[in-house]
């Protein structure tokens, strides 16, 4: 049961699933200081549900790629689909921060797949030409779930309580279960009977960690998605905590923030086909570089504006819409026998080590701007210092 993997709706389908990590996070984040206000409890611990998810969805995605190049993508999507489904009920009824936490844990190990499959079925179907353009789009469509998310976030948690995100995310999964089940096919045309034993698993690993290309995209994404998470960790208590907007005005602020994110995808699409997928990576991390920098000069002097932390991060964003779809492309493209495991190592570094980022920032917060600012410079800059010794100094 199923359409053609190639029809619009499908893709459609493919961007919800993508989708469920981001808008997983960024639905809550204007709750997260009333979540510290009904717990009782205080920043660093309340920002678990962050940082803990992180880690979780990262780690599972090191066995979800390997899972479906063996048993293919579709089983093994719609048993993380449920989990997460699952995870996202336990949150609605968490009577205590503890149980809120393993909640978030299950929204991860159950939505990590949608997430790293959705992006692996891209390739299947449309190769390592085609593809780059299709995540770009997908990356402009998605991008409307951390839009919207913040602004009809903030005003549930004003309205009805931060319960009220989690029931729209288990909502949501329930779509995406439903999707899955009389919608998708199956895509994966290489089966490995091998895949999922630990040598063979370890020996895909190695090929790709020794491919320069694969290192240098690896990460180009990991630096500039560990960025964004930093403003993601740091971004709600100092808009709020520090700069004193309401949840609501907090939801649009980090709207205008992921418009760039838009602006950055529809580049990137528009000129993939004219200037090739390494010199767009490179743009895009150099605009992340310069844009990180910015934010940590005015949260130096200091600039406690608005403006001062919201326009850094709209040029951050627009560099991250152009390098990451990009980058992603570049770097799983080689490998069309081993897409679920590059996918899946990917994932598994780029958000282990967001995690740690937002940890950071989190456990650095001192009533200003400058932590998450010292993060985000420390991301771009990373991020074009890798372009520029792994990827430009490799092309002809």
């Amino acid at each position: 049961m199923g359409l053609r993997p190639d029809t619009l709706i499908v893709v459609i389908l493919l961007t919800l699933l993508t989708a469920l990590g981001p808008i997983t996070t960024d639905l809550y984040l204007p709750a997260l200081p009333a979540i510290q206000e009904f717990f009782h409890t205080d920043v660093p611990t309340v920002q678990l549900t962050l940082s803990v998810y992180m880690v979780v969805f990262g780690l599972c995605q090191i066995f979800y790629g390997p899972l479906s190049d063996r048993f293919g993508r579709k089983p093994i999507i719609l048993v993380g689909t449920l989990i997460y489904l699952f995870g996202s009920v336990v949150c609605v009824l968490a009577p205590k921060i503890e149980i809120l936490i393993a909640g978030r844990i299950l929204q991860a190990l159950g939505g990590c797949a949608g997430v790293i499959l959705a992006r692996t079925m891209v390739r299947d179907i449309y190769g390592q030409s085609h593809s780059a353009r299709i995540l770009s789009y997908m990356g402009t469509a998605m991008a409307l779930a951390p839009a919207l998310g913040p602004i009809i976030g903030g005003y549930l948690t004003i309205i009805y309580g931060w319960q009220a995100s989690f029931v729209i995310l288990a909502v949501f999964g329930g779509i995406c279960v439903l999707g899955i089940i009389f919608i998708l096919q199956e895509t994966n045309q290489y089966k490995d009977p091998h895949a999922i034993h630990p040598r063979q698993t370890l020996r895909n690993f190695m090929t790709l960690l020794h491919d320069r290309s694969y290192t240098g995209y690896l990460l180009i994404i990991t630096f500039s998605y560990s960025g964004l998470f930093a403003f993601i960790s740091g971004s709600a208590f100092v808009f709020i905590k520090i700069l004193g907007l309401s949840a609501d005005q907090y939801g649009y602020c980090f709207t205008t923030a992921v418009v760039g994110y838009m602006i950055g995808t529809q580049i990137g699409g528009r000129i993939v086909g004219t200037i090739g997928i390494v010199r767009i990576a490179g743009i895009g991390a150099l605009t992340c570089a310069i844009a990180g920098i910015s934010m940590l000069i005015m949260a130096i002097i200091p600039v406690v504006h608005v403006a001062a932390v919201l326009a850094p991060m709209v040029l951050y964003m627009t560099g991250l819409g152009m390098t990451f779809p990009t980058s992603l492309a570049g770097l799983i493209g080689p490998f069309p026998k081993m897409v679920g495991a590059a996918s899946s190592l990917t994932g598994f570094i780029q958000n282990s080590f967001a995690a740690f980022v937002g940890l950071m920032v989190a456990h650095s917060f001192n009533m200003t701007q400058l932590p998450m600012a010292i993060g985000i410079c420390l991301m771009g800059v990373g991020a074009w210092a890798s372009y520029r010794l792994l990827i430009h100094k490799s092309t002809p």
